[in-house]
């Protein structure tokens, strides 16, 4: 079918609706670019637009009508999209697509079309109605708004590389201090037992074998610290389990017995010392005071009441304490530590037990995952 029929077909539609018609009127005179096609005719034609579909499109109407809308379809023009408009066509479907379309002078704009059939009494349909909007300045804004996304979600991505690996450098920096300062401990340990079994004296020699405890504690903290992933943290349950294991082995007491309960609670490394030495000197007194038949020392780690709990108690005759007396360097060591990671501390006895309650406020678990 030549364009001329196509005109022809427009002008009749036209006459179908003279100019008084309302319809007419308004399609001829709105602002927003529209026109017509008539699918009965082969490739589906223009057969009427509006002034502002010319306008718009920089095009003529003799160069517009009898054309497929096609011609408006340029180099980036994306054909999914055309896709998408044909099989609404081809199903007689209305369709809403926005799509790169090119002016007469090359310039490309997004358009907004909206793709509906027109059907006669029979159902069939007999027209399709299409207005179009240029939404240009909308897509360069979500472009725009899209790229600095982009470029955020990049900032962002590298700046998380950034800091992992700076994470990643100090982790290794400080298991290589723990290491070192690990060894410096067993260096120091082995300088004091040196001197213990070369001292005559007794009391010497037991002075420096509680002051080797002490550093074997600290070292115990220091190994633990070495071994985990996070070493900004410290799990006072895995120290008791190892510590009591190592103090009970040398002590040589094969008849003392130590049961353990223990929750994993995180507490901060910088806390890890004075926690470890005052863990160091109850469970020690512990042991030396259990009883001397079949005796028995309980240790428990966790949380309660709102507080972090250590408790350490034994089977021994002894009154709480009465090995880490006042005036011992061993009590000193608690209360100093106490003090210094905001503890209680508490000696009790009863039902034939003794026992030491160190409670710290929760308010000290520090980033805890327990």
């Amino acid at each position: 079918m030549s364009r001329n029929e196509a005109r022809i077909a427009g002008d009749r539609l036209l006459a179908a609706h003279p100019s008084e018609d309302p319809f007419a009127a308004a399609i001829k005179a709105t602002r927003m670019p529209m026109l017509i096609t008539d699918p009965t005719q082969p490739d589906n034609p223009i057969i009427f637009c509006n002034d502002a579909f010319l306008e718009l499109t920089g095009y003529g109407r003799g160069e517009v009508i009898g054309r497929n809308c096609r011609f408006l379809q340029g180099p980036d023009t994306d054909r999914a999209r055309i896709d998408d408009i044909r099989r609404a066509v081809a199903a007689e479907e209305p369709a809403r697509v926005d799509v790169l379309n090119y002016r007469k002078d090359g310039t490309p704009f997004w358009n907004a079309l909206y793709l509906s059939p027109v059907k006669d009494d029979d159902d069939r349909t007999i027209y399709f109605f299409a207005s179009q909007l240029d939404v240009t300045d909308v897509k360069t804004r979500e472009g725009e708004l899209a790229a600095a996304r982009d470029d955020r979600e990049r900032e962002v991505r590298d700046r998380t590389a950034e800091l992992r690996a700076a994470l990643e450098a100090k982790t290794v920096l400080l298991h290589e201090v723990d290491h070192r300062v690990k060894n410096n401990l067993l260096m120091i340990a082995s300088l004091v037992k040196l001197q213990a079994r070369r001292s005559e004296d007794l009391g010497e020699r037991r002075a420096l074998m509680a002051v080797l405890e002490r550093v074997e504690a600290l070292s115990t903290v220091q190994r633990q610290l070495f071994v985990l992933d996070d070493v900004s943290r410290f799990d006072v349950a895995a120290f008791a389990r190892d510590l009591s294991a190592e103090l009970l082995a040398a002590s040589t007491r094969t008849d003392v017995t130590v049961d353990l309960d223990l929750s994993p609670v995180l507490v901060p490394a910088a806390k890890a010392s004075p926690i470890a030495l005052m863990v160091n000197e109850v469970v020690t007194d512990a042991i030396r005071n259990a009883s001397a038949e079949g005796g028995h020392v309980r240790i428990a780690v966790g949380r309660a009441d709102g507080h972090f709990r250590i408790r350490v108690d034994d089977d021994g005759m002894a009154e709480p304490g009465e090995v880490l007396g006042p005036a011992s360097v061993g009590r000193l060591i608690v209360e100093t530590c106490a003090r210094q990671v905001q503890a209680e501390v508490r000696w009790e006895a009863a039902g034939g037990r003794s026992a030491v309650v160190l409670e710290l406020p929760v308010e000290f678990l520090e980033d805890n995952a327990s």
